[in-house]
């Protein structure tokens, strides 16, 4: 433990309330030091936040305290914020009462999760003293008013919604962002989780995402969409693990503001620099600003039909267009006009259609 934080200066708690983007812990297991390097992966990619389930099965109630401690000792080291999901049963397993707010925040918990069956009373008053997240799926307007009664601090009170592991009940996109609306309306910020597409928890391992449509969705587009259409402020992935090229997605996303895509292609001077999209917006395509500006000329090549992610580069025929560089959305005839220089990977094709204008994009290649 000590030799994996040595080489990193202690971080600055970040300021209170829950994080934009966070990932899951989960205490099934002891924190090997595979997992604790994860957590230093995840947090050198951007993610503020942890997750973790004190929902407690009966016969590893007594290996769960020490796991949870040695998470929230990690957590502290790393200016991770750790959200537990919590229940009045739970806690009871672990020996703690839910209001003893200082037994909760010595383990490192900077703010619980209230699952149901926890009278809005004691809600209202665990919100006085740290960051709460309510169950947004289920929240009503009879709750509001029993928090408002119990002088409930508002500013410490979030709605995060559940994920779901088995295949077929996750929410309805129209749904949430329904619920999403309503709940903004009465102040609140908003969390939802999208799947991992690297380690998936059991027992179905099938992922644990918030909308059914998310379940095997690539996860950077997932969140992508949760928070530009959905009307959610804050992203957590539900299971516990990434691929390598999803982690490095969300880092160059988050703390560099580009995205980044997997290509196929042997135009190799694809991936030497970061290009952008034009600041307007076209329907079938993304207009890669420095294509004109880089290619004067360009011999007709590789003319074919252009399917969902290929790569194209004007050539001569096409008069001032001559070196237009573009990504396609929707499926397009060939074009004379038109090379097809190569693909974006097929897990990536879901983030085409998100792309904004001003976006900065950055090419690897992709077996």
């Amino acid at each position: 433990m000590i030799f994996l934080f040595q080489q990193m200066k202690t971080i600055t708690l970040v300021k209170e309330g829950l994080s934009m983007i966070g990932f899951s812990v989960y205490l099934n297991d002891d924190l090997s030091q595979t997992k604790l390097d994860q957590l230093v992966a995840f947090k050198q990619a951007g993610f503020t936040g942890v997750f973790t389930s004190l929902h407690i099965p009966e016969d590893d109630a007594t290996k769960y305290l020490p796991r949870l401690k040695q998470l929230g000792s990690a957590c502290q080291q790393l200016g991770l914020r750790l959200i537990a999901d919590v229940s009045a049963t739970g806690m009871k397993r672990l020996g703690i009462d839910i209001e003893n707010v200082t037994a909760i925040t010595e383990l490192g918990v900077t703010g619980l999760r209230i699952d149901d069956g926890i009278e809005m009373a004691v809600v209202a008053r665990l919100s006085l003293k740290l960051p709460i997240a309510l169950n947004a799926s289920t929240i009503t307007a009879a709750n509001i008013t029993a928090l408002k009664t119990n002088q409930a601090n508002f500013d410490h009170l979030e709605a995060w919604h559940n994920y779901y592991p088995r295949p077929e009940t996750g929410l309805d996109e129209t749904w949430l962002t329904a619920k999403n609306g309503w709940l903004k309306a009465q102040g609140f910020k908003t969390m939802a989780f999208v799947a991992g597409d690297g380690q998936r928890r059991g027992p179905l391992a099938v992922g644990l995402p918030t909308l059914e449509t998310d379940r095997d969705q690539l996860p950077l587009a997932a969140t992508i969409r949760l928070m530009k259409q959905d009307q959610v402020d804050d992203v957590y992935v539900g299971d516990p693990g990434l691929t390598e090229h999803s982690c490095e997605q969300f880092k160059q996303y988050f703390t560099q503001q580009v995205l980044l895509l997997g290509v196929q292609t042997d135009s190799t001077w694809l991936t030497d620099q970061v290009w952008h999209q034009r600041a307007d917006v076209a329907r079938d395509v993304v207009r890669l600003v420095e294509g004109r500006q880089q290619f004067k000329q360009v011999s007709p090549d590789r003319i074919r039909a252009r399917s969902v992610g290929s790569i194209t580069l004007d050539n001569d025929h096409y008069g001032r267009y001559v070196g237009e560089l573009q990504l396609v959305k929707r499926p397009l005839l060939a074009d004379p006009r038109v090379n097809v220089i190569g693909e974006v990977a097929p897990a990536d094709l879901a983030l085409l259609p998100l792309i904004d204008g001003g976006q900065a994009i950055k090419f690897i290649q992709e077996d």
